[in-house]
């Protein structure tokens, strides 16, 4: 790595995420923290002196492109220092220390430490390999930072108890824990200051906020409602057994809380949840879907899918997509089941084999595209509410309607973080065509 001690100019670094919306909220926090050591975000063109990865495990591909991802980093920039965090190097640090260029590894524990860790690193230029992340994980430090967009991820709670068979998450991310409302509402009143609109709550378990103190995630919610300055709130994905009815009904008659909702379902067959361990069935589940939508029919509901699960038989299969089928839902995020080491999962029979994942995959996404396309036609020649993305491509800018359609409009500077009226026009390639009114 370049030497810049006898150079005035800062070093330089550059960011790489993968996985979830908590995983970006937690570089951004990283990158700003650089920033006040006097490290700043490469702009294109630039070489990086360090190159900071922040890694996802939720199956072994994540792990794969993690290590593909990692290597073109070395091949590309020889000279840069490799700095890994996230999931993947909690769970595996030993493998994650032997990939090239890699100079600091760092688990889920040690994550929002890694500016102390990159100065250290940089006085004595030694590799800082954590290799014994903590297992009994028990910090947290709620954090609000802005995607590469123009919503903010606000980082409410961390860490899962579930335990569910076919995952590693709560190995990776520790017990369940969260901030206090007025920590986490300081933060969205601070967010607010910045001119952000909108903010998403995320954490690996949202519902689960404040467990084992007096506080709950509705009593979150409410209080996050009054923040002066914030037009919008979404709720990032919630377990079914943990958004009640009540909270349901609270959301409809909110002041900033989008009819947008994104609920694991895993699969549609009760007896693959059984062996899933998820906390709910398919009743439950079609419980709360109806609930939302009888009362919020213009509500934007994602659900997750697990398919070629252990023990989905195609009898089995068939039932989660006929039980999907049946859902008055708008998009499925469909992921093929991955063996992860040391997980319940590996106990259960039979196997389903890789060509049936695939096809199994296939079936489910095409249930998906049909569903969003027919929820985008419902809205064909309305009017509504489009928070502008900052971006623009090609003559063109985006953002998203309260009900979670992504709209393409004409490029214009002035409307970026601007909540404007909009006529959805026609759908292709999940997006609808915007007038601005």
């Amino acid at each position: 790595m370049h030497n810049n001690s006898c150079n005035s100019e800062p070093l330089k670094a550059f960011y790489h995420t993968f996985g979830c919306k908590l995983n970006f909220a937690e570089t951004s926090t990283i990158a700003s923290m650089l920033e006040e050591k006097g490290i700043t975000r490469v702009k294109p063109g630039e070489v990086p002196d360090i190159v900071v990865v922040n890694t996802c495990s939720v199956t072994e591909l994540a792990d794969k492109k993690c290590r593909q991802t990692i290597r073109a980093f070395s091949r590309k920039w020889k000279d840069a220092a490799i700095v890994v965090t996230g999931c993947y190097a909690q769970l595996k640090p030993d493998e994650v220390a032997e990939l090239p260029g890699v100079e600091i590894v760092a688990g889920i524990d040690r994550k929002l430490k890694l500016a102390d860790y990159v100065e250290s690193w940089l006085s004595k230029r030694e590799p800082m390999r954590m290799l014994t992340p903590a297992k009994d994980i028990r910090e947290f430090n709620p954090s609000c930072s802005r995607g590469d967009r123009t919503r903010w991820f606000l980082k409410v709670q961390d860490g899962c108890d579930y335990y569910c068979s076919y995952c590693t998450i709560p190995m990776a991310r520790g017990r369940s824990r969260s901030g206090s409302i007025e920590s986490v509402v300081a933060k969205a009143k601070e967010t607010a200051s910045l001119g952000a609109k909108e903010i998403v709550i995320t954490g690996v378990n949202i519902g689960d906020f404040g467990k084992g103190t007096s506080e709950t995630f509705f009593d979150l919610i409410k209080e996050l409602d009054k923040v002066e300055g914030i037009e919008r709130f979404r709720i990032s994905s919630i377990e079914p057994n943990l958004l009640t009815d009540e909270i349901i009904e609270w959301v409809a008659t909110s002041r900033a809380f989008m009819p947008h909702f994104h609920i694991p379902l895993q699969c549609g067959d009760d007896e693959v949840l059984k062996l899933m361990r998820r906390h709910y069935d398919t009743e439950l589940f079609r419980h709360r879907i109806n609930k939302i939508k009888e009362i919020m029919p213009d509500a934007f509901i994602g659900v997750d899918l697990i398919v070629g699960a252990r023990g989905e038989t195609e009898e089995r299969f068939i039932n989660s997509m006929n039980f999907v089928k049946s859902l008055p839902i708008s998009r499925l995020h469909v992921f093929p089941y991955s063996e992860r080491p040391g997980t319940k999962a590996l106990e259960i029979t039979p196997v389903v084999s890789q060509q049936a994942k695939h096809e199994r995959v296939k079936e489910m996404m095409d249930i998906s595209a049909a569903k969003l396309a027919e929820f985008a036609a419902e809205y064909k020649g309305t009017v509504r509410k489009v928070l502008v993305e900052h971006s623009s491509k090609n003559g063109f800018m985006w953002g998203f309607t309260d009900n979670y359609l992504k709209v393409k409009l004409p490029a214009d500077s002035r409307l970026a973080n601007k909540i404007v009226d909009v006529r959805i026009g026609g759908y292709s390639d999940e997006e609808v065509e915007g007038e601005i009114i």
